[in-house]
């Protein structure tokens, strides 16, 4: 299986087939517009403009499986990003990423990496956040929190995991190594 393999929902509810990302570097991040991470969009945005032209998209998917941080519809979501973050990447239906409700695209991303561990001043938060949810949480393939990133290469494999604590530079540069 790979990216393609999948096909996710639109925010408007129609089906998108990943297979319309072939040859481009994608990165899928799980967001959310009430956490300490959501500043992360103005980054993931400069990212967008700069290489966008270059054969790179992103996929956003809202989840409010972590401390309910994602509040609200589809179209609110979008609204506060596009309002707040002048977001113009692509924004996806509101989704789980763990569990049995996990959309399969989730599914296999966690089943095929592994968790990077958490570094920088986040790390003494989130840490003991995350173990009280997943006491095993350093041995398994999960999203831990909100703005975890995946690299998809051009050939629709995984070619990266980045936890919400990684600096968005390092995710840059995994992305430019690739186009």
């Amino acid at each position: 299986m790979n990216l393609y393999d999948f096909t996710v929902k639109a925010q408007d509810g129609s089906d998108v087939a990943l297979s319309d990302f072939k040859d481009k570097v994608v990165l899928v991040v799980n967001t959310a517009t009430g956490c300490g991470f959501t500043p992360q969009y103005e980054e993931l945005q400069d990212m967008y403009d700069e290489l966008k032209d270059k054969g790179f998209e992103i996929l956003d998917f809202p989840c409010n499986q972590f401390a309910g941080q994602a509040p609200g519809s589809d179209d609110e979501i979008h609204s506060f990003c596009s309002g707040r973050y002048g977001i113009t990447f692509p924004q996806y239906s509101k989704v789980d990423v763990n569990g049995e409700n996990a959309i399969p695209l989730f599914r296999w991303l966690t089943e095929n990496t592994k968790f990077e561990g958490f570094n920088g001043p986040a790390k003494l938060m989130l840490a003991p956040i995350v173990k009280k949810m997943d006491s095993d949480y350093k041995n398994n393939g999960n999203v831990k929190w909100n703005f975890t990133k995946f690299v998809i290469d051009k050939n629709g494999e995984i070619a990266g995991r980045f936890e919400p604590t990684a600096d968005c530079k390092d995710v840059k540069a995994k992305v430019e190594s690739l186009l």
